[in-house]
């Protein structure tokens, strides 16, 4: 490797090094601020699978999952590994993922700068001085955001990849400083693993549990609420983000959170906006001008500006798995069409139809070229890390789900009395509150309707809550309307399943709308 490798260096000495190496800031509170340079996000095109005998029969070939082939890979391997040599300077990290002793996985991350190091040490599991003696990596992480590929003669198209190699068991991640590649690398190999050789469902979701140690999963895409309604001061959070279900076990794979601070503020999220401190890193925001004080309202680098942190730095938070099973799921959607009522209770096939679809919908003006409401599905709430056909996914989801009777629960946290533009968000408290009404037992205690078109099962009431929204029809002004915007919605759902119809039971197909 390099010339100096500096091998498991404290918060402290990665943060005075990147510093000094001019690479980043501290803000008034005393985390370290840095630029990722040109990827500000995940560049999903250019990542990649090497097809090889472990992977050609068993990934579901995609567009998230393109294969690659292995000569290409070992030569970009051999060129990153001179590129290490060379270099005066490389970081050097052990750390596990997974928090159950019995699935922990070694990875050894090598790093070209100090402030990447510093993020494997917040977002992976650090091993403690006994683990470290006997450290033994069973994965490999080589991460140079200052490599670059030749498309012209390295078999990739671009000058940034990201590939995975279950063979050599190792991530090779080049042109790109987003940090979250690294993050992401090691969810999608734990999704191939944790299913396929321990029957383990893993998730991308976040979990909690009660004072009754009653525990609860959160799934969504982004800007659903995941973080949010999981970060309760009622319970005690086990992860934000990605979770695995084993035999009676709930454990996070991750030692660490990797929040968005986009219009961040201590009122909506102060677990968030509290973390911000010492050993904490934040990407890709702007300060006030001649200050160090950051204005989180400033989307002029990305809109994904974002911060990590160890688990701790939350108040109530375990490191420990949890010996039970869930109790409720919660899947949640922002409809910003208005159609989707604000809870609904799935039966097992629904569950699993909805599981599969992973809805949501884009709000216009959030991306660019997006004028209107656009619906997005990615199946299993996290398409781009699920290398295994979601059936697979959506399977283990169900036989769980039986066996542990645990109930799944549809949440729209999105709009009600008409689509963006027109009508309201439904409010975080309203969230809020039917949630805890599900958890302590409230909801199972009242009157349910059937939802026509999806076949929810819809409560008729909820204290503290406006009857009137529970069956969002109601709150619509022009109810033809609403119903022909309901078929609508309806129909999107039955044309994006048409891809899965062929691979999964029929019990799931007979959970498709019904107009």
């Amino acid at each position: 490797m390099a010339k100096q490798n500096y091998y498991q260096l404290s918060t402290e000495e990665l943060t005075n090094q990147t510093i000094s190496l001019k690479q980043g800031m501290l803000n008034k509170t005393g985390a370290l601020c840095i630029n990722t340079g040109e990827f500000t996000g995940r560049s999903p095109e250019n990542k990649f699978i090497v097809k090889d005998k472990i992977t050609e029969n068993r990934v579901d070939w995609n567009v998230f999952n393109q294969p690659l082939d292995e000569t290409i890979y070992k030569n970009l391997k051999i060129k990153i590994l001179n590129y290490f040599e060379n270099l005066d300077e490389s970081w050097v990290r052990d750390a596990f993922a997974c928090t159950d002793p019995n699935y922990k996985l070694g990875i050894r991350i090598t790093n070209d700068n100090p402030w990447s190091n510093l993020f494997c040490n917040n977002m992976f599991i650090r091993p403690n001085q006994e683990e470290l003696k006997n450290f033994t990596p069973q994965w490999q992480i080589l991460q140079a955001p200052n490599f670059f590929a030749d498309p012209k003669i390295d078999g990739v198209p671009n000058k940034n990849f990201s590939i995975i190699s279950f063979t050599d068991k190792c991530i090779i991640i080049g042109g790109s400083g987003y940090t979250g590649e690294m993050k992401k690398g090691v969810f999608s190999i734990l999704n191939f693993i944790l299913p396929t050789e321990h029957q383990i469902l893993s998730m991308h979701c976040s979990a909690n549990y009660g004072p009754n140690n009653d525990l609860s999963l959160f799934f969504g895409l982004s800007g659903t609420g995941k973080t949010t309604l999981s970060a309760d001061p009622e319970r005690t959070l086990i992860g934000d983000d990605e979770i695995a279900w084993g035999e009676n076990t709930i454990f996070n794979i991750e030692g660490g959170c990797y929040a968005k601070t986009i219009n961040l503020n201590v009122e909506n999220e102060p677990d968030i906006y509290n973390a911000i401190k010492p050993g904490a890193l934040v990407e890709n925001i702007k300060c006030f001008p001649n200050s160090n004080d950051i204005n989180f309202a400033d989307d002029s680098i990305t809109p994904n500006t974002r911060v990590c942190y160890p688990l701790s730095f939350i108040n109530k938070t375990t490191d420990k798995p949890m010996n039970n099973n869930p109790n409720h799921i919660f899947f949640l959607t922002c409809d910003s069409f208005g159609i989707l009522p604000p809870i609904s209770k799935l039966n097992k096939a629904q569950a699993m139809y909805q599981f599969i679809s992973g809805y949501t919908a884009k709000i216009a003006g959030t991306e660019v070229g997006i004028k209107s409401p656009k619906e997005t599905f990615s199946a299993c709430f996290g398409a781009p890390f699920m290398l295994l056909h979601p059936k697979e996914y959506a399977e283990l989801l169900g036989e769980k789900m039986l066996k542990h009777k645990t109930e799944v629960w549809l949440i729209n946290t999105g709009w009600t009395g008409g689509p963006f533009g027109v009508g309201k968000r439904i409010k975080l408290s309203y969230t809020r509150k039917l949630i805890h009404e599900v958890l302590n037992g409230n909801l199972s205690k009242v009157k349910y309707q059937n939802f026509p078109v999806f076949n929810f099962s819809i409560p008729t009431e909820c204290q503290g809550i406006p009857s009137e929204i529970l069956d969002p029809m109601n709150t619509w002004s022009d109810k033809e309307k609403y119903k022909q915007e309901a078929i609508k919605l309806a129909l999107k759902f039955i044309n994006n399943f048409k891809q899965f119809e062929s691979l999964v039971s029929k019990e799931i197909i007979s959970a498709c709308p019904v107009m």
